[in-house]
């Protein structure tokens, strides 16, 4: 599941546009990935701006610290979880398509 984690995230670390704000953003940018840039990062944080609210992006913030965590959420039975996970994964699949 990490590998799968950091797949999604260089994925999602991909391009677009402006200044960089917000839980997603400052993850993005301050991951030290090679791929992470404003554009790019930028473009992660409107996605997340569609698609989690703030409670969300703080949780998904928290994976690019923490990929461990990620592991936790998506196989904890948690239905509060696996709620979130079904967002979190919506919001990679669009980041995806977005931040090429």
């Amino acid at each position: 599941m990490r590998i799968l984690f950091l797949g999604l995230a260089l994925v999602t670390l991909n391009s677009c546009g402006a200044g960089v704000r917000g839980e997603m953003g400052k993850a993005c940018m301050a991951s030290g990935r090679s791929a992470a840039n404003s554009a790019l990062c930028s473009c992660v944080q409107r996605t997340a701006n569609n698609t989690l609210t703030n409670r969300d992006q703080k949780l998904a913030a928290s994976f690019f610290e923490d990929p461990q965590k990620a592991q936790d959420i998506r196989q904890s039975d948690s239905n509060n979880h696996e709620a979130f996970w079904l967002r979190y994964r919506q919001f990679t699949s669009q980041a995806e398509r977005s931040c090429r």
